[in-house]
């Protein structure tokens, strides 16, 4: 169903089109509308589907921009899904001129204090630094019209749960409230029984993990090999159309001035680039005019882009359900697809994390050979000979010059000479330095890192890094709870589990 069918406004619209959405996804078509009519709306659905936009496309809609109170709360389990949802909360409502404002703890609440004061209209945040803004009377729920549970199964994992119901008692019963997670434990529905007016339940089926379409490796290489490792896979493999992920904005900037710098059709998009930016390199990309496209996660969201042979993981994901987003732009429609993952040595506990939850195991690559690079040059350029004899007519007005050239050289020289004219050069002749990401964090003992949630300690989303500003007795709170919940979970993590939604 395309957007325009579903209620929204043209601000709305515009600002859809611009992030290069065109039909909703199954969760957004069936969300978008209750919500609008003002229903309570339970949405159980996988990582992927859109439940951002699903929830926060049609609360912008509802927004009095001439009220500056707080209207709309979305409570985060993680730091980073907070600033996600505030990114892509802004990103959509640009044209409204909506404020929206991310809290979390870890970072400097005298901050946070300012922007609350500026009076935004929408607060995306983590439970305990939302009950931390409360307390001080920074953060005023008394006008608010609609409360959003994201991800709910994760926040009970993380023992937010307590926190989540103090914050919702301090909100009007009359609001609208929508919930959405992945699983429905006992403690989340009893949340929907004492919280939620007669609620609406929209159920998305689950997919398959990973698509059987895609074949999936897996090369380990130290972080300063990667890039010579990577284009030489790109010899050898031939790439098509590929996509490539990298963990942050300088990853993704230095990989494409790397690959442009070597001679291949590249470019970038994250988080900092402008929308017309980011929409004519989609344009490029989906017309052929780009060999490689390079995304962070965030950016990469909600793409349709049809048509990709190869997704090349340049970083290990940040989180395993990334990994199953990054592969799944491959190996659509039937059509066979290519996915590599590129591993240092302290990594390949993620790695084993990842296939434990899709549940298959990838094949290892060892990196390519410069001989193995050098016959997947020649190889290209043999199918560029090849292509050029098809078409003889056109061969036939430089045989005067090729009869000249016979009586010069041997047959076997010319061949060869022209060989290496329309074979690629050995890409990792020219020099490029991508500087080193910081190691992701190792956990002894277990494959548990993934879904850790505290500072340097746990993985990929710390909900509350003490980097970067003084810690409180709330955030300080939320991580020593996250951590403790952290070490339960890594001790049974042999229990089976799914990939959780966003």
């Amino acid at each position: 169903m395309k957007f325009t069918e579903l209620g929204l406004d043209h601000d709305l619209l515009k600002a859809i089109k611009r992030s290069g959405f065109e039909e909703a996804t199954p969760i957004q078509e069936q969300t978008i509308p209750l919500v609008l009519q003002g229903k309570d709306v339970i949405g159980q659905a996988q990582t992927g589907t859109g439940k951002t936009a699903a929830f926060g496309l049609p609360l912008l809609q509802m927004i009095d921009k001439e009220d500056r109170s707080v209207q709309t709360l979305v409570i985060s389990p993680t730091r980073e899904l907070a600033v996600q949802t505030q990114e892509e909360l802004y990103r959509l409502g640009t044209d409204k001129h909506i404020k929206v404002q991310a809290v979390y703890g870890g970072a400097d609440i005298r901050r946070q204090i300012r922007g609350l004061a500026d009076r935004p209209q929408i607060v995306v945040g983590t439970p305990g630094r939302l009950l931390d803004h409360i307390s001080r009377h920074t953060l005023k729920l008394a006008n608010l019209k609609h409360l959003v549970l994201d991800e709910a199964d994760e926040m009970l994992d993380m023992g937010f749960i307590d926190d989540i119901e103090k914050i919702v008692e301090q909100a009007p019963a009359t609001r609208q409230t929508l919930l959405f997670s992945a699983t429905m434990p006992a403690q989340i529905m009893r949340l929907t029984n004492k919280f939620m007016n007669e609620p609406i339940t929209v159920k998305i089926k689950s997919k398959e993990l990973t698509a059987d379409t895609v074949d999936q490796y897996y090369v380990r290489a130290k972080d300063y090999e990667k890039f010579d490792v990577m284009t030489r896979l790109f010899d050898v493999q031939s790439p098509e159309m590929t996509l490539i992920f990298g963990r942050t904005k300088r990853r993704v900037d230095e990989l494409t001035r790397g690959l442009k710098a070597r001679g291949y059709k590249a470019e970038g998009i994250h988080g900092d680039l402008s929308q017309q930016k980011r929409m004519s390199v989609l344009r490029q990309f989906k017309a052929g005019e780009l060999d490689f496209l390079v995304a962070t996660d965030v950016a990469a969201r909600g793409l349709d882009i049809s048509g990709v042979t190869h997704v090349y993981n340049y970083d290990i994901p940040q989180d395993p359900d990334s990994y199953v987003h990054r592969i799944g732009r491959t190996g659509r429609a039937g059509r066979k697809g290519v996915s590599v993952t590129l591993v240092t040595p302290n990594e390949v506990e993620y790695l084993r994390t990842i296939e434990d939850l899709t549940k298959k195991r990838m094949t290892p690559l060892k990196p390519p050979t410069e001989k193995e690079a050098f016959i997947g040059q020649v190889s290209t350029g043999l199918e560029t000979i090849k292509a050029q004899l098809a078409d003889q007519d056109e061969l036939e007005k430089f045989q005067p010059m090729a009869e000249g050239l016979l009586e010069q050289y041997t047959p076997l020289d010319l061949v060869s000479a022209y060989i290496k004219a329309v074979s690629p050069d050995d890409a990792s002749a020219v020099p490029v330095k991508i500087t080193p990401e910081r190691p992701l964090p190792h956990h002894g003992g277990g494959h548990g890192g993934y879904r850790g949630k505290s500072n340097g300690h746990s993985g990929y989303r710390g909900n509350n890094s003490h980097s970067g500003g003084r810690s409180n007795s709330r955030g300080k709170r939320d991580f020593d709870k996250s951590h403790r919940f952290s070490e339960k979970r890594s001790e049974r993590q042999g229990a089976k589990r799914t990939f959780r939604s966003k």
